[in-house]
């Protein structure tokens, strides 16, 4: 599949914020509560993602993935957050496609992008927390080398509540 993986600009916000709602509409219906889903609005997450863009965090990185002049999907990534956080290791915070693309290998590109992002910056391991339920993603996950390590919590992400379990990978590995 041809495609292009660049930084996010302003103008990707809107169908950024629509990608971030399809995508949770898709993957967390039984995992979240079906009303937070169907509240989500694309205006709302617009507003979020261009404000990540236009005010990064320091070191954040926004890319997305780009189909005939399309962006398709997003991540979001940056130094290690959180109580645990240590300086030598990067997180991914998001990575979301538009479901019409799932499947096509986009997502894999981008993960790649971010782990290779991640590891340019200095980063010498990189972290990711993901919902229990979230089959398709953890399979990307694992099959791109990163590890459930065993650490689970509870966490509010964007006003939902969810348990997460967290997944590691060396960057030192090729």
């Amino acid at each position: 599949m041809d495609h292009v993986i660049r930084g996010a600009r302003p103008e990707d916000s809107e169908a950024i914020g629509l990608i971030h709602v399809r995508a949770w509409q898709a993957a967390y219906r039984g995992v979240m509560p079906d009303g937070y889903l169907d509240a989500l609005r694309v205006e709302d997450r617009a507003v979020l993602w261009q404000r990540a863009i236009e005010e990064p965090r320091p070191r954040q990185r926004l890319r997305v993935v780009v189909v005939d002049d399309a962006v398709a999907g997003f991540a979001v990534s940056g130094p290690e957050a959180g109580d645990l956080a240590r300086e030598t290791a990067g997180e991914l915070y998001a990575i979301n496609l538009d479901p019409r693309w799932w499947g096509k290998g986009l997502g894999r590109a981008l993960l790649r992008e971010v782990t290779s992002g991640l590891a340019d910056s200095g980063y010498t391991a990189a972290v990711l927390w993901v919902t229990p339920a979230n089959e398709r993603a953890r399979n990307l996950y694992e099959s791109e080398g990163w590890a459930t390590d065993g650490t689970n919590r509870d966490a509010e992400v964007l006003g939902a509540k969810v348990l997460e379990v967290r997944y590691q990978r060396a960057l030192s590995d090729p």
